[in-house]
């Protein structure tokens, strides 16, 4: 197996950071207060940890990811707008998801004419 390109090592960097970012916001620093944790834990873990069912293609793992990605972006804009406790987590989870997807748009490459 050959080195994975640089744009790809930052993708899966990314993808653990934000896996690792979800594991720590919701079970450890802000646990929720209404609902159980382990409910939570697997609405924000599970979907991050299914792309690696695809994972000897890091191409189509980090595709699969970028797309559920959008998710997260979502979700750490209105956390960001909404909860100033929980802002600066917000806006890791933004910058991970802004650097996941954009590892994406530099891992295409143009065909030349």
């Amino acid at each position: 197996m050959s080195a994975l390109p640089t744009e790809q090592r930052l993708g899966l960097f990314a993808w653990a950071a934000l896996t690792a970012l979800q594991l720590v916001w919701h079970g450890w620093l802000l646990p929720p207060q209404t609902i159980p944790t382990w409910l939570v834990l697997a609405i924000t873990m599970v979907p991050l940890l299914l792309p690696l069912l695809a994972i000897r293609d890091p191409r189509r793992a980090l595709l699969w990811v970028g797309i559920l990605s959008l998710f997260y972006f979502c979700h750490g804009v209105a956390e960001g707008w909404s909860s100033s406790g929980e802002r600066w987590l917000a806006m890791a989870e933004i910058a991970l998801t802004l650097l996941l997807i954009s590892t994406l748009g530099a891992g295409v490459k143009r065909k030349l004419r």
